[in-house]
């Protein structure tokens, strides 16, 4: 009698799941070049919208693994946890651009710190040194009148969306 085996690469979750991997592992890549290569110098609130990225990556890795392991309810609650992720992360990006565009105040750390730091006392004596303070309230960038964190906005709430729309694939309701 022949059996039926799993596959998981034709399962409706596994592909959205993949999907939403690549999606979040080009976006965080995409924040890191814009830093190492563009010179965009990150504030301390864009650094905190990268914790979703750097848990939410190896989580989705996580529930392709045990769907492949064919353990969906494993699967459904790490892409849960990933959804709830996003969605918190979308919510600190709606208060940065809030803050970048003077609706409230920014957190206390907004001034920032210097972008980078000597540890030669001569540095600091040389006349014409300044320190690049990098702030919060001010966008350092802007494409079609969205920052980078009104981008993350968007990009948050598609990645939970999906993580969302992966779980319920996972159970079979969509």
């Amino acid at each position: 009698m022949l059996t039926r085996r799993f596959d998981p690469l034709a399962a409706p979750a596994y592909r959205t799941g993949a999907a939403l991997l690549l999606f979040a592992l080009a976006i965080i890549l995409m924040a890191l070049g814009f830093e190492y290569i563009g010179g965009y110098t990150p504030c301390p609130l864009c650094l905190q919208q990268r914790y979703a990225y750097y848990a939410g990556i190896p989580l989705l890795f996580l529930a392709l693994v045990t769907l492949a392991a064919d353990k969906p309810a494993l699967a459904t609650l790490l892409f849960a946890l990933v959804g709830l992720g996003f969605l918190a992360n979308a919510a600190l990006g709606v208060y940065h651009s809030g803050a970048e565009w003077g609706f409230w105040p920014g957190p206390d750390t907004c001034a920032g710190g210097p972008a980078k730091l000597s540890l030669k006392a001569s540095d600091f004596t040389k006349p014409g040194t300044a320190m690049n303070v990098v702030r919060c309230d001010q966008a350092a960038w802007r494409f079609l009148g969205i920052s980078f964190a009104g981008y993350n906005v968007l990009i948050s709430l598609l990645i939970a969306y999906g993580s969302a729309f992966a779980a319920r694939q996972v159970q079979g309701r969509s």
